[in-house]
């Protein structure tokens, strides 16, 4: 008769030690799972590794499957925050409806794409945007092949394509921006979500080009060569423009400069305190963990509206696909 009251007892303060420890953040169960961007990635894991040190009861995974291999994801609700290099597109807004996902959609910073050749290519120095939409578009594919079809003058030899692949946000924005339609490119490339295998591929190639996150040029800065870029427009006096942290918070690099985003499921916000917590070390730590890693920090009032977002619980989205020269404080203000 006397063991059932030790063992109710025994449970009682196993259960008593359990919810201590989630109130105290030290639930070694505790977990934050997040994939998505490639570009985005770097941004995250390191608010992420500064996060765990404080802590250390809460596990934070981060993974690189692309933009839209992170949606999918989240709209059948496998994690609880998703990095994009672009705007939640229709299509997935309407597949997270259909699952009944809700999201804080929420910028994080600026990020220019630049084109990179190899280094021993000692004839390409700019480019225009129209000579990049030749080369990308959907009718170049099988047609223009040599370099010399793009610039006369230029070498009579085969033009090596390296990007971003089909799932990323990156070729998103960069098809959107330069060719006009998102998600409409010539299809004969080496194409990668892993930046890391474009960095490799044009490193290795004298004849090679290819674009992907400034971050990642400034990483491998040694390996590759930046082409500026000539958007054309009349009388804009600027001529080619190379991307630099300066040339993209400014918008003087154009049109290759883009916001990066997070997106939040609402109800992980909701019930998993380690979400919201996670969420606000990121807003207020992102400024300079950004910089850090080769981004641009956004306006602090972009940041402050962010928050409030957040705060308010504010879900959708108010960019509605990749827009190309956005003001991320305008369309903040708009919700």
């Amino acid at each position: 008769m006397q063991k059932r009251p030790l063992r109710i007892s025994m449970t009682i303060n196993i259960a008593f030690a359990a919810l201590f420890a989630v109130a105290c953040g030290k639930n070694p169960a505790a977990t934050i799972s997040i994939d998505g961007s490639s570009t985005v990635y770097p941004i995250t894991e390191a608010v992420a590794e500064e996060f765990q040190k404080s802590n250390k009861g809460i596990r934070v995974t981060v993974g690189i499957s692309g933009t839209g291999g992170g949606f999918k994801k989240f709209c059948g609700a496998e994690t609880d925050i998703s990095d994009a290099s672009r705007p939640i597109k229709k299509t997935e807004q309407d597949r997270c409806v259909e699952k009944g996902i809700e999201y804080i959609e929420i910028p994080v910073a600026y990020d220019g794409l630049a084109v990179l050749i190899n280094p021993q290519n000692d004839w390409c120095d700019y480019m225009t945007v129209a000579e990049l939409k030749k080369l990308w578009e959907p009718e170049a594919q099988g047609r223009i092949m040599k370099w010399s079809q793009v610039r006369p003058g230029w070498p009579d030899k085969d033009i090596h394509l390296y990007g971003a692949g089909a799932d990323s946000g990156t070729y998103d924005y960069f098809t959107e921006a330069i060719v006009g339609k998102e998600h409409s490119s010539r299809g004969d490339f080496t194409a990668s979500e892993d930046d890391n295998v474009l960095v490799q591929g044009i490193a290795g190639d004298k004849f090679a080009l290819g674009f992907f996150g400034l971050a990642y040029y400034e990483e491998n800065r040694d390996k590759l060569k930046l082409v500026a870029v000539d958007d054309g427009k009349p009388g804009n006096g600027r001529g080619p423009i190379r991307p630099s942290q300066e040339t993209v918070r400014k918008g003087t690099y154009q049109p290759l400069s883009r916001p990066l985003f997070i997106y939040v499921r609402k109800e992980s916000m909701e019930k998993k305190p380690e979400v919201r917590a996670f969420v606000e070390f990121y807003l207020k730590n992102v400024p300079q963990l950004a910089k850090q890693v080769g981004y641009i920090p956004l306006p602090q009032g972009a940041y402050q509206l962010a928050a409030k977002r957040v705060s308010d619980r504010v879900t959708g989205t108010v960019f509605s696909g990749s827009k190309v020269g956005v003001t991320v404080e305008e369309l903040l203000k708009k919700k």
